[in-house]
């Protein structure tokens, strides 16, 4: 590493405390809000809030988790093995910890997507059935949304989209689920 800037040496380990700070933190802030908006809730509200709101804090730290143990490696390889021999590779530490930030906290939000799928079905948005007619639209989506929001490299790009499909389908798996048991209990 090398810092390029003034600043850098100082300012790098507030920014990467102030990031680990918020990650850590997630559950602590996302209770406080759980708690201020519980009272409004119906009590039918209250039993799929809570799993929504645990299963949201599980999926955002697994997908920072396979950012930084599947991704991030994967990239800075890719990244090293490119560069010409006579180039050695000296990355600025504002720079890499910019980069791995954003992309710890893209995997992290993409990794939300299985309870915004969910979300989506409950309040009645959409339902699985249409979901499940337009998967090869949202297949295509999945990779035009990843070549915008990775690096310009198609391995980051491919480690994004797949995922967010993957991810896709499981929310539609447990809509579909939920779908079963609300179509029981009012029979």
């Amino acid at each position: 590493m090398i810092a390029t800037d003034v600043t850098a040496t100082f300012m790098a380990p507030f920014k990467l405390n102030l990031f680990v700070a918020l990650v850590l933190a997630m559950p602590f802030i996302l209770y406080e809000i759980w708690s201020f908006v519980r009272p409004a809730l119906y009590q039918k509200e209250r039993h799929l809030a809570l799993p929504l709101l645990i299963g949201s804090i599980v999926l955002f730290y697994a997908g920072v988790a396979f950012a930084y143990y599947i991704t991030l490696p994967a990239i800075l390889h890719f990244f090293i093995s490119v560069s010409p021999e006579t180039v050695a590779p000296m990355t600025d530490i504002n720079s890499y910890l910019s980069f791995c930030l954003k992309l710890f906290l893209v995997f992290g939000l993409t990794f939300e997507i299985p309870i915004a799928t969910l979300l989506l079905i409950l309040i009645g948005v959409v339902n699985t059935k249409s979901l499940a007619e337009k998967r090869r639209f949202i297949i295509v989506g999945c990779f035009f949304v990843a070549m915008f929001i990775t690096p310009p490299d198609a391995i980051s790009m491919v480690m994004l989209a797949i995922p967010m499909w993957l991810l896709f389908e499981l929310g539609l798996l447990f809509g579909k689920i939920l779908e079963k048991r609300k179509n029981h209990s009012a029979e």
